[in-house]
């Protein structure tokens, strides 16, 4: 039985010398071995990044002494690079689909897909490698429009049995705020109206795809009760044991709060390391039955559908 997190970044050399090839957004100053990187993307402020973040070893030995036997990391969907171009996108997903599949253990990986080109057999390529299942961001899964934009990669993850993780997109607005602003509001927002996109438009047409949602949706499923005022019959619908929620930046309160809405059979653990900590302790707080619900159980079937 292995202990999981679903959702960490750690960007590799080869995914660190494509953002350094650039000169628009996203793009990278540094990265030859200087105390710090700056990301320049087009809806955040310039942000400094420790190149000790992303040493491959160390990061091994932080996962070890979590307990983990495997880390899921992820492409940076804030930069944006799902959203460039197919010609501009696919040179940084090469990048970033070499250096994921290289990663040794406890490391796996989400593919990543362009979202502005969709290439259905590009990314079955990609999964062929042997990854976990795919990333997509998540305001492009924000209305109807989207859903039937990414049917086709929706479609090939629900043919193989292989489930989606949505993350924060990019922030759209560039305008000067405090530096917590994009991960506290467009992220929060973001999430929470692919919570509720996924309930309207993805459920109906993708009847057994698995789904995980990033930091606890945004805590959309705490307006069960309104949209239950709001919906009729509709908000009071069964707990869909195929749409997850991970709980990385949250803590005991809000997990606590979250299980009293949805149980804790579709909890599970993702810490956004190195932007966030791991929590303390595994179950929240609530337990060694929870902790193990949280890190092995609904991991396991996020991933492989069993149990």
């Amino acid at each position: 039985m292995t202990n999981v997190d679903v959702h960490q970044h750690l960007w590799t050399g080869s995914f660190v010398a494509a953002l350094r090839a650039r000169t628009e957004p996203p793009f990278l100053d540094g990265g030859d071995g200087r105390d710090r990187w700056t990301l320049h993307t087009a809806g955040e402020p310039p942000y400094e990044v420790s190149p000790a973040d992303h040493d491959i070893a160390r990061r091994a030995e932080l996962a070890v002494a979590d307990g983990l036997g495997r880390a899921l990391v992820s492409l940076s969907a804030p930069l944006g690079v799902e959203w460039l171009p197919s010609g501009e996108a696919r040179p940084l997903l090469d990048a970033y689909h070499e250096g994921a599949a290289a990663l040794p253990r406890p490391f796996g990986a989400w593919a990543a897909a362009c979202v502005r080109d969709i290439d259905a057999d590009v990314t079955a390529g990609d999964l062929d490698r042997g990854f976990a299942g795919l990333q997509l961001p998540a305001n492009c899964l924000a209305d109807a429009a989207g859903y039937a934009r990414c049917a086709p990669l929706l479609d090939l993850l629900e043919a193989r049995g292989l489930p989606l993780f949505v993350h924060p997109g990019p922030a759209a607005d560039a305008s000067p705020r405090p530096g917590w602003w994009p991960a506290m509001v467009p992220y929060v927002q973001q999430m929470h109206a692919a919570w509720f996109a996924f309930r309207a438009f993805g459920r109906p047409r993708h009847p057994r795809l698995r789904v995980c949602f990033a930091l606890l949706a945004g805590l959309a499923p705490l307006h069960g009760e309104r949209f239950a005022a709001r919906g009729g019959a509709e908000g009071r619908k069964e707990v869909d044991r195929n749409v997850f929620v991970e709980t990385s930046s949250y803590g005991p309160r809000a997990v606590d709060a979250v299980v009293r809405v949805l149980g804790t059979d579709v909890i599970v653990q993702g810490s956004d390391r190195p932007y966030a900590e791991p929590p303390q302790s595994p179950g929240f707080g609530l337990g060694g039955a929870a902790a193990y619900a949280f890190r092995i159980a609904n991991p396991r079937r996020l991933l492989t559908g069993e149990g």
